[in-house]
């Protein structure tokens, strides 16, 4: 098959990718159901021949919709998948709804869940989702070739999910978001034993942006990193990126985050390159299992905090009382106080 547009090289080789166990393009008013009936993709034998170099393209998704609209997919369970489990592709109009996707938590990898890419007028709701790596990944094109084709993921409604994800996150953002993602709301969300809960990721050389990000009612049970917005993740296709294509971040929003075993409840590594921008934390609650410091990292970060949050926020935020007054204004949105360490 050939590459996606939005690349222009495979995810994982030059050219071309392998065909997908159910693929379909150009479609028009298609449900996939079935009474919470199997697709196994018997991903064993491709992660082997990953981990062994003996593959010549790129793995292909287990289900892969394309360039299609009015697609409802619901009541299955997907597993094992070579690669990406559920692929959407500049389609517009999808529902997502009552699936299970499962593949083993480690020596799975890139098995993230359902990935979203350059998609439109999408929600995905009531699924459980338990992969090797990101359990939904919104993207939308990797650096010139996601630039070039200038194609958003927007307004995605993300609700009533639990995910787990021992290896990436919960739920991500990026790090091929070059196309733009924007107006995406994730609200009652559960992630439990995971390294990362919720997570932006980009890069100098991606541009696009992310902006209108709305996290509503997040739960997070024994999970590692929290909140994880990061802009140093650099991972390209080719030496042909624009280095000086930086991406926006801006206009995101954490009302009533919870949870309990949470070593770090949130990191935001901006950079003066790409400073992370109007960032609002509202309602928070995160119990901890490390009482040092370092536990609400920040660097380059704009942004106000509404309210009593625990644990204490970094001192890059904006203060205001639960009037919304303000009650102190951040000294600095520069402060660099981020650690890798745990």
């Amino acid at each position: 098959m050939p590459p996606l547009p939005s690349y222009g090289y495979g995810r994982e080789h030059p050219g071309p990718r392998y065909g997908s166990l159910i693929h379909g393009q150009n479609l028009k008013d298609v449900v996939i159901t079935g009474h919470n009936g199997t697709i196994n993709g018997q991903g064993q034998t491709w992660w082997k021949k990953y981990r062994q170099k003996l593959l010549n393209n790129t793995r292909g998704p287990l289900v892969q919709i394309m360039w299609s609209s009015d697609i409802v997919i619901t009541n299955i369970t997907l597993r094992d998948s070579p690669f990406w489990t559920l692929h959407p592709y500049d389609c517009k109009n999808v529902t997502i709804r009552n699936v299970t996707i499962l593949a083993p938590i480690f020596e799975a990898p890139n098995t993230d869940g359902i990935d979203p890419d350059s998609c439109e007028d999408m929600v995905i709701e009531d699924c459980y989702i338990s992969v090797g790596d990101d359990g939904i990944a919104i993207k939308s094109g990797w650096d010139q070739y996601g630039i070039a084709y200038g194609r958003p993921s927007t307004n995605i409604l993300i609700r009533n999910l639990v995910v787990r994800s021992m290896v990436s996150a919960g739920i991500s953002i990026g790090s091929e978001m070059s196309g733009g993602v924007s107006h995406v709301t994730v609200e009652n969300l559960l992630v439990w034993g995971s390294r990362r809960a919720v997570r932006i990721k980009t890069a100098p050389g991606r541009g696009g942006y992310v902006k209108h990000i709305t996290y509503r009612n997040l739960t997070f049970d024994n999970v590692r990193v929290g909140i994880v917005i990061k802009t140093d993740y650099n991972e390209h296709p080719d030496e042909g990126y624009d280095r000086k294509a930086l991406p926006v971040l801006e206009d995101i929003s954490f009302t009533s985050v919870h949870g309990q075993g949470v070593r770090v409840p949130v990191r935001i590594h901006g950079s003066e390159e790409i400073p992370v921008r109007n960032v609002t934390f509202r309602d928070m609650s995160v119990g901890i299992t490390y009482k040092k410091k370092h536990i609400f990292q920040c660097a380059f970060v704009e942004g106000r905090v509404i309210g009593t949050i625990f644990p204490a926020p970094c001192e890059n935020l904006d203060r205001y009382d639960e009037q919304e007054q303000l009650v102190k204004r951040s000294s600095s949105q520069n402060i660099t106080d981020i650690d890798y360490d745990f």
